[in-house]
């Protein structure tokens, strides 16, 4: 049984992530669109017209992931995907597509897909599958609103360092491979 404090840490931290991300592509729909066609997992004549699909996706995820009547159903969507981002990325990787920009950090970011890309996104999906886990019905107390403060707060913050770190390893590297060229 999970814990309802971490339930909701988790739930929390879940949403969070994703209205993130929903918020960056939605404030250049059409960078956005440049971005998911790049991917090539559409025909082209609908890549354009289906880009809006994904932020309101992940904002439906998002909503749904805090009510109880539906979180089961959202992490799941959600956890798809994140499963169907990893996809993206692993096959435009493996037909030597490295260029391709992965549309994580928003408009203003070009940063190219990376392999850590594919294996964060599996493991946000793994999370994701603990909050599918039954909860406890223990009454939360006060000090449960400050374990879900502390915790979604220093889980960001977390993932917004690794989230940096990585990309910069990212980018040195694919430096030092034009560089070489």
């Amino acid at each position: 049984m999970l814990d309802p404090a971490i339930g909701a840490v988790l739930v929390g931290c879940y949403a969070l992530l994703l209205v993130g991300a929903a918020r960056h592509k939605l404030r250049d729909l059409g960078q956005f669109g440049e971005i998911f066609a790049g991917y090539g997992v559409l025909p082209v004549l609908h890549r354009w017209r289906l880009s809006w699909l994904v932020p309101a996706f992940e904002l439906l995820a998002a909503m749904g992931m805090l009510l109880p009547v539906s979180r089961r159903a959202a992490a799941a969507a959600a956890a798809a995907l994140l499963l169907g981002y990893a996809s993206a990325i692993f096959f435009n990787l493996r037909a030597g597509r490295h260029l391709v920009t992965c549309g994580c950090g928003g408009p203003d970011e070009r940063r190219p897909i990376a392999a850590w890309m594919v294996w964060r996104n599996l493991l946000l999906a793994v999370g994701l599958g603990i909050t599918l886990l039954p909860w406890d019905t223990r009454p939360l107390e006060w000090t449960d609103a400050l374990t879900f403060a502390c915790g979604v707060t220093t889980i960001a913050l977390l993932y917004s360092c690794a989230e940096r770190l990585l990309g910069e390893l990212s980018r040195r590297q694919d430096d030092e491979i034009r560089g070489a060229s």
